[in-house]
């Protein structure tokens, strides 16, 4: 086997720039595997892509993604462009024989979806998506608990995801207000919940879902106002296959949350608490302790965390979101050498644009629906 590995990007903003970073990273932080030979680079235009070629190391540059996709010396394609995109792409790739690593949600069209799955089997490459906060070490840990049976059978969980880059109702209309994007918080932002739900709890089995407008319209770039295409406000009753309920909140218009996921999981014998703005704790309550010392721990992580130790070998000193996204390559990698990994590949991703696709039915439709039901 060759010690390089040949790598083509596609998008060059700021998930092109993560995954750039992750490409540089990977080898230095986990010293095995083949390190990545950045190849080539594509962008809407030559001299962006030239710029960025430069900025990010690569060999060379394009502004037709199609270019990067038939490079020879690319074996593996980073997608990171909107996405309305990602399916061309993607399915692109796959059928010239490339490995790829698609940023979430995998298609706005869950047809699409499908198509991009079925070309990841027929292929026989790997095809990964950017589900990068299931790889973070706190979230490993709480995997291991569960496992353990520490907070006993989970009865219920409930996943709040935020963030305040919309919330200002004067801000310029842009492709996220997009009906193209997709439905909006739900498949935006909802995805990453139902990765980490899925990852840690298993399948949904139905949802009842609520979808809103909290701006009708926003100024547009060439004046005017233009009406909002896409729901930024979503809550979702869920059930998970396991008989566990659970309950999903999104708002992409949440003044001062930044970058909120937080995870609360209830067991028959305690609960597990985790904030993505504080991505390096965990709070664990056990009904094991004596009731005089009954109370949530902070789990801090360290290097008995695994893979913090790769990056650092104290406590305390925390990992960041483009660390997260360095493990996700890494995972990537070790799934292109045939070895175990922890990835959600297409064909998880299919399930989880399923259950979005059934949220958005629901929401329309005003009732509860099952993921595995047609539409």
């Amino acid at each position: 086997m060759t010690q390089t590995i040949g790598i083509g990007l596609i998008g060059t903003g700021y998930m092109g720039k993560c995954h750039a970073l992750a490409w540089n990273s990977v080898k230095a932080v986990f010293g095995n595997g083949r390190r990545p030979r950045l190849v080539h680079l594509g962008e809407v235009t030559v001299e962006l892509a030239r710029q960025k070629a430069e900025e990010f190391g690569f060999e060379r540059a394009t502004g037709n993604w199609r270019d990067v996709v038939a490079d020879p010396e690319v074996e593996v394609v980073s997608i990171t462009t909107p996405n309305q995109f990602h399916a061309e792409m993607a399915i692109a790739a796959l059928e010239a024989g490339k490995h790829v690593w698609c940023e979430k949600p995998m298609a706005v069209a869950f047809a699409d979806a499908q198509r991009m799955a079925d070309a990841a089997r027929a292929s026989g490459k790997v095809a990964v998506l950017g589900y990068n906060y299931i790889q973070n070490p706190a979230v490993r840990h709480i995997d291991a608990l569960l496992r353990d049976g520490v907070i006993g059978p989970v009865n219920h969980v409930r996943v709040e995801m935020d963030e305040d880059f919309m919330a200002d109702p004067d801000a310029l209309f842009y492709w996220k207000s997009e009906a193209s994007s997709g439905y909006g918080a739900i498949d935006d932002f909802g995805v990453h919940p139902l990765s980490l739900i899925t990852t840690l709890l298993g399948p949904v089995e139905r949802v009842m879902a609520n979808m809103s407008k909290p701006y009708a319209d926003r100024p547009a770039r060439d004046g005017g106002r233009r009406s909002v295409e896409t729901y930024d406000i979503a809550s979702i009753l869920i059930e998970l296959e396991s008989g566990a309920s659970g309950l999903i909140a999104l708002s992409r218009t949440a003044w001062g949350r930044k970058g909120r996921i937080a995870v609360q999981i209830f067991g028959a014998k305690g609960t597990i608490t985790y904030d993505q703005e504080r991505l390096n704790e965990v709070q664990v309550y056990v009904t094991s302790d004596k009731p005089a010392e009954q109370g949530f721990r902070t789990i801090l992580t360290g290097p008995s965390h695994p893979p913090y130790d790769r990056f650092i070998p104290a406590a305390g000193h925390g990992l960041g979101f483009n660390d997260l996204k360095i493990i996700e390559a890494h995972e990537l990698l070790k799934s292109i050498a045939g070895q175990e990994a922890r990835v959600i590949d297409f064909a998880q991703g299919l399930e989880i644009e399923r259950t979005v696709h059934a949220m958005a039915r629901s929401h329309h439709e005003g009732r509860w629906v099952n993921v595995a039901e047609k539409g």
